[in-house]
């Protein structure tokens, strides 16, 4: 069996109903995503489907680049492809989330055709399935989506943002009770500095969170070992890495206690697999990011969760927009809070180039809102000191 074709195809999403950080703003998200699939195609009529995440539309331009490199090679040959295909980006750059993501969507469809061929489910390729569904957590804005969550079978919800974050987590668990577990992501629209970070975290200790995630920017490392240092929950980062040494580092720093990968934006199963085994070995949970995510690196993140003994839980939108179920022909199944694990050989479904073809790609990057120093919104500053401070922490 030997790869012919490569297709991309890039289109524009729908926003989602909401994010975490709706409360007091809007994200990026909420003014429209780009989701990126591959399409790779065999001799034996098998197809393969990735995605590639990071910023979609460089990944879209780098792909047709590297699908020269696949063509009369044996898909089964992933780890061997997987060091080619790194080889030759090596000139562009060793490091970041846009070669990784062009690597995550073509590494996620030649697995997709091995399991395919072999009849069973990606998971079994991975080393089988530890759980038969994986747990989720859907973002909320406020009480009154906690609880809506909730009813619906949810059992972990996040908020976030940085504006009345604390009052606002607090009237989440308020709303959702101790039985539901609550996660607090201060990433947008502004970061905030290790002194702020450490006085938002410490109350917000006794919500009792099942992590923090990313109090601080990922290279302010004084201020990650500030937090580390200071505040009593347990810390998460990593969707903005893409490469396997830079998740090495982040995960030997000793700063972090929860790893959240993003499949689409970090190389694939071939990397996923590698990171599992460095997470295992330092005791680290395993947490996939999926906030800008298509459906295909879902259900590749459902696969890679099974597989992982350190697996806690995954990032879902949910609702999210409509179009999410159209643009593939078979949806996960989520019930009571988990996802039940694909069952079918390969990843489990497949594209529907139609449904995406009929949206295409209008525009990509968007600024966040509602995060900023009152009055400062103008400034968009990337960090941003906080001189409202009795109102930073106000519960």
């Amino acid at each position: 069996m030997k790869i012919t074709q490569v297709k991309v195809h890039l289109m524009q999403a729908g926003a989602p109903t909401h994010t975490a950080w709706g409360g007091a703003g809007k994200s990026a998200l909420a003014t429209g995503r780009n989701w990126l699939f591959v399409e790779v195609a065999t001799d034996a009529g098998l197809v393969g489907i990735g995605e590639g995440s990071g910023w979609p539309r460089v990944v879209a331009a780098g792909l047709p680049d590297l699908a020269p490199l696949l063509a009369g090679e044996d898909p089964f040959q992933t780890e061997r492809l997987h060091q080619k295909l790194r080889v030759a980006l090596m000139g562009h750059g060793h490091i970041g989330v846009v070669g990784a993501g062009a690597l995550a969507a073509l590494d996620t469809a030649l697995w997709d055709i091995k399991a395919q061929a072999l009849g069973r489910p990606l998971h079994d390729l991975l080393g089988g399935a530890l759980r038969q569904r994986v747990s989720y957590y859907a973002h909320v804005k406020d009480a009154e989506t906690a609880r809506a969550a909730v009813s619906r079978g949810v059992r972990a919800v996040k908020v976030g943002g940085t504006q009345q974050i604390v009052e606002r987590a607090w009237a989440v668990r308020e709303a959702i009770g101790p039985d539901v577990d609550l996660i607090v992501d201060l990433h947008g629209p502004a970061w905030l500095t290790g002194a702020d970070a450490v006085a938002v975290g410490r109350a917000l200790e006794g919500a009792r969170l099942l992590f923090l995630e990313e109090p601080v920017g990922p290279e302010d490392e004084l201020g990650w070992r500030r937090v580390r240092d200071s505040v009593a929950l347990p810390l998460a980062a990593g969707e903005r890495l893409g490469t396997l040494a830079e998740f090495d580092r982040l995960m030997a720093s000793g700063l972090v206690d929860i790893v959240q990968p993003d499949t689409g934006r970090t190389g694939g199963p071939t990397q996923l697999k590698k990171i599992a085994a460095l997470a295992e070995a330092r005791s680290l949970l395993l947490a996939p990011h999926s906030g800008s995510l298509g459906p295909v690196a879902e259900f590749a993140a459902v696969h890679w969760i099974a597989t992982s003994p350190t697996g806690l839980i995954l990032e879902r939108l949910e609702p999210d927009w409509p179009g999410k179920a159209q643009a593939i022909t078979d949806s996960l199944h989520a019930e009571d809070g988990q996802i039940l694990v694909p069952a079918g050989p390969g990843l489990g479904t497949s594209l529907e180039p139609d449904f995406i073809a009929a949206h295409p790609s209008e525009r990509n990057v968007a600024l966040p809102a509602g995060g900023w120093e009152p009055g400062t919104s103008q400034e968009t500053p990337y960090l941003q000191a906080r001189r409202t401070r009795a109102r930073l922490t106000q519960s």
